[in-house]
């Protein structure tokens, strides 16, 4: 990340503004390898006069704003009376201070005169023009400035609104578009300079359609919810839940500054939450949602009691909560059917589809270049699984505008030729252009998916759960695709089967999927339990063999193995990325070995290889030996490749990336350096410390009993797992083979998955998705 910072002229930033988002944006750049200074101004009678942003670094370390607790190191805080010289350091300074227009252009002209030739300059509103901010700035400054709205929190939403004008120099705006791709992750969206750019246009539309035709139809909040989440497919929040977490305070500030900025014409007049009695009925009592003493919902009640209740939204008194008894939810897997009932909830779910995808169609080509940029945003922005277009297909872009003209309404042009072409998006690779007419769908450069595989070829090789394809170039792509990349007996079955396919026609194999969620969460549990139910002991260790097999083949195979992962890579699943030569990871990464707490240990020589690593790494075979013991009887999940990187899971020459889009595109990209002169490794040797250091680890775990962490259950599998990691009953020294220490994981596998206890934990966590601490 360094080298690609320097290429794009960014060694240091200065983030102004230490509030939540300021400080967010700050450790983000940070976790990107940026150095930033972060300032805020100087508090009434504070003793530090940098206070403010230590507070907003304080506040990222414990919110998870920083992949890594050491990268609070890249952030210098000060204020900006003291230590408004550093703007000059700055290759690229971010506002991000209060929404007031006057204080932002004061604060610009004291920029103007610190900041250096070539320093980008862009602000982090949500909703002031950029041509109001940069009124009476000068030439230069508007010719370096740019509007990057980031989204809460910066880390992990991915949607960035970039907004320039005809004053904004081209270049400017492809360095940042490339800053915040390549360095940030970000999916850079290009707006126009409307008010609320496209995302917050539409959405906060969308919040106060579906606030206020609630209202007028008389749902209740349950109701409301359960109509505007999984049938929209939106987030189980709703808009209810989605306003007391966000905070009903805003609505004044954000949603005032919409009714002041927006055209006199604009349909989101007709639905002003600003002037809504119930809105204003809440923000007298004080109820701003989650982050107070309630909003729709409450947990709390005033005496500190946890409680289950919601508003009333007739008496704007809380109640106890009810269910959402509405015939139309019986088809809530089926948008339309919704909609074509005759109760409320049908009444309620057509007025703010109809009225959402109509509001959409008729600003679509004032504030975006193209209807996937506005779908993107709502999307990313505010994770819906479809925007506007895509929501209007699903149910039928020509039965919206029947039903609509049935009713009297206006139809937009951009809605009524959507159903005259078959809808938004009519055709593989084609959408309808905001001002009219069609345009092709275009890939992002650098950016390669197997969707975009699948499209334009078959399969090289596959069963029911994984398949081999071919991404070009010589390198193949084995990808899991079970619920959430689970591997079973398919799986490992076509993990064997990739060697032979790989020699028989390619260079290098690429272990990826697009699944942004999971690399893989390990062996699929079911299948373990029905061994253990079966008391199937052979199958159960053929199942522990042969994914011990194809991994250790893959290891040394006489091609290069690399790993796309990003997600989740959960025990089978982090050991498939450890045997690879080399793992491209996203920069949210989690993995970990969380077997002891199933019972098991990890038996796809994610022991034996954690050993191996933390030997070479430690230099010294008992230290290191004892190292991986912690790592896996820890059963710690990484919060990032970063953390990842400690636990052993990545080494330090494997490679991050920020952007997910670039995963798989990155990959390969590493195969095919790879692939040029490849040599298989040397077969690797382990250092057994045998009953010295069984007795050693055993007595640690033994600590953490005394400690009351861990239970006799946990000692009892951290005694088998020692037994692995000491090597008992193999040479001691040096020189023992990884398949021996294999073989004395699949017999503790096997031990382990015989005992009640372990039994227990495994069925109980299939159920529950939590760990039995029995």
């Amino acid at each position: 990340m360094a080298n690609r910072a320097e290429t794009l002229g960014l060694k240091r930033a200065a983030v102004i503004g230490a509030g939540s988002m300021g400080s967010g944006i700050a450790a983000h750049l940070a976790n990107a390898g940026i150095e930033v200074d972060l300032l805020d101004i100087v508090p009434e009678g504070a003793d530090d006069r940098d206070k403010l942003a230590k507070i907003g670094v304080e506040r990222q370390l414990k919110s998870g704003g920083f992949m890594h607790p050491d990268l609070t190191a890249r952030v210098r805080t000060g204020n900006v009376e003291d230590n408004f010289d550093r703007i000059a350091e700055a290759d690229w300074i971010v506002e991000a201070v209060f929404e007031d227009l006057q204080i932002k252009r004061d604060l610009y002209a004291r920029v103007e005169t610190a900041r250096k030739d070539g320093s980008i300059v862009s602000s982090n509103t949500s909703t002031i023009p950029l041509a109001d901010l940069t009124e009476g700035q000068g030439e230069r400054f508007a010719r370096d400035f740019v509007v990057t709205h980031f989204f809460n929190p910066p880390r992990i939403m991915k949607l960035l609104e970039i907004v320039s004008n005809e004053n904004t120099d081209p270049a400017v705006v492809a360095r940042i578009d490339a800053i915040n791709d390549h360095l940030l992750g970000k999916s850079n969206i290009m707006c126009f300079d409307t008010p609320g750019f496209i995302a917050n246009r539409v959405g906060n539309y969308w919040m106060s359609v579906a606030s206020m035709e609630a209202f007028r139809l008389g749902l209740t909040v349950e109701e409301t919810d359960a109509v505007m989440s999984r049938p929209f497919g939106i987030p189980r929040t709703g808009i209810f839940g989605l306003f007391d977490f966000v905070g009903v305070q805003l609505v004044p500030l954000v949603w005032g500054s919409f009714m002041k900025t927006l055209p006199a014409a604009d349909d989101h007049r007709n639905f002003d939450i600003t002037q809504d009695k119930t809105f204003a009925a809440m923000l007298d009592k004080g109820l701003t949602g989650r982050f107070g003493p309630g909003g729709f919902y409450r947990r709390k009640n005033a005496a500190g009691e946890r409680v289950n209740e919601v508003l009333d939204l007739n008496t704007v008194e809380y109640r106890a909560a009810g269910t959402a008894d509405l015939p139309c939810l019986a088809d809530w897997k089926d948008l339309k059917a919704l909609c074509s009932h005759d109760d409320k909830g049908a009444q309620y779910a057509w007025s703010v589809l109809s009225n959402f995808v109509a509001y959409s169609a008729e600003i679509a080509g004032e504030i975006a270049e193209n209807i996937g940029d506005i779908d993107l945003a709502m999307q990313l922005g505010y994770n819906w699984k479809k925007g506007p277009f895509a929501l209007a297909d699903q149910v039928g872009a020509a039965w919206i505008v029947e039903r609509m003209e049935s009713e009297g309404r206006a139809i937009p042009a951009l809605l009524r030729q959507a159903a005259k072409n078959g809808g938004f998006y009519p055709a593989e690779g084609q959408m309808q252009k905001a001002g009219g007419g069609l345009q092709a769908v275009k890939p992002a450069d650098g950016v390669l998916t197997l969707a975009s595989i699948k499209k334009g070829s078959d399969k090289v090789a596959g069963n029911g759960s994984a398949s081999i394809w071919d991404l070009g170039d010589g390198i193949a792509c084995l990808e899991v695709h079970t619920k959430m990349n689970a591997l079973d007996p398919d799986a490992t079955a076509m993990m064997a089967q990739a060697i032979d396919v790989v020699k028989s026609g390619f260079n290098g194999l690429v272990i990826g999927n697009d699944n942004a969620r999971a690399f893989s969460a390990g062996a699929r549990l079911d299948v373990f339990v029905e061994f253990v139910d079966r008391q199937d002991w052979d199958g159960l260790d053929g199942f522990v063999a042969s994914g011990q097999q194809a991994l250790h083949n893959l290891k040394y195979a006489d091609f290069p193995v690399v790993a796309a992962a990003g997600g989740l890579a959960l025990g089978g699943g982090a050991e498939f990325s450890i045997h690879t030569d080399h793992v491209v990871a996203h920069s949210e990464l989690y993995a970990g070995l969380p077997e002891r707490n199933v019972g098991i240990l990890p038996g796809w020589g994610g022991v034996t290889q954690l050993v191996l690593r933390h030997q070479q790494r430690s230099g010294d075979a008992m230290a290191g030996a004892e190292d991986a013991f912690k790592a896996v009887i820890g059963c710690q999940t990484s919060g990032s490749a970063l953390q990842a990187r400690d636990l052993g899971l990545l080494r330090q020459t494997d490679t991050i990336v920020m952007n997910r889009d670039r995963l798989l595109s990155a990959a390969k990209a590493k195969a095919i350096e790879l692939s040029k002169g490849y040599t298989a490794p040397v077969r690797a040797t382990i250092s057994a410390g045998g009953s010295s250091l069984y007795e050693l680890l055993v007595a640690f775990a033994q600590s953490r009993v005394d400690k009351g962490e861990f239970s006799a259950t946990d000692l009892k599998i951290c005694r088998e797992i020692a037994a692995v990691v000491a090597g008992m009953n193999l040479p001691q020294g040096a020189g023992c083979d990884e398949l021996a220490y294999m073989a004395l994981e699949r017999r503790a596998m096997l031990a382990l998955a015989q005992q009640e206890t372990t039994q227990a934990r495994l069925k109980h966590m299939l159920a529950t998705n939590k760990p039995l601490k029995n």
